[in-house]
C-alpha cells in the first residue's frame, strides 16, 4: 500500500495527537510514522497502515494513494 502521509498527518492533527500518541497506539517507530507522513515512505505494508487507520479510527482506504 502506499501511505497518503499529507493525509495522515492532516487527520493526526484535526484529532490533536503526537506522533508519540500515534507510535504507542501502533506500535510502529516515531520516525517511521515521521517519514511516512513526509511522504519519504513510498510503500508500506499493509499491517503498517491498518495499524495507522486504526489507531486515528479511519478505514484504510482514507489514508492510501491510488496508483
Amino acid at each position: 500500500m502506499k501511505p497518503n502521509g499529507p493525509v495522515i498527518r492532516a487527520i493526526r492533527k484535526a484529532r490533536k495527537v503526537s506522533l508519540r500518541w500515534l507510535q504507542d497506539e501502533t506500535g510502529l517507530d516515531r520516525g517511521y510514522l515521521s517519514r511516512m507522513e513526509r511522504g519519504l515512505i513510498q510503500e508500506s505494508g499493509d499491517q503498517q497502515v491498518e495499524r495507522v487507520a486504526t489507531a486515528l479510527n479511519v478505514p484504510p482506504d482514507v489514508i492510501t494513494q491510488e496508483e
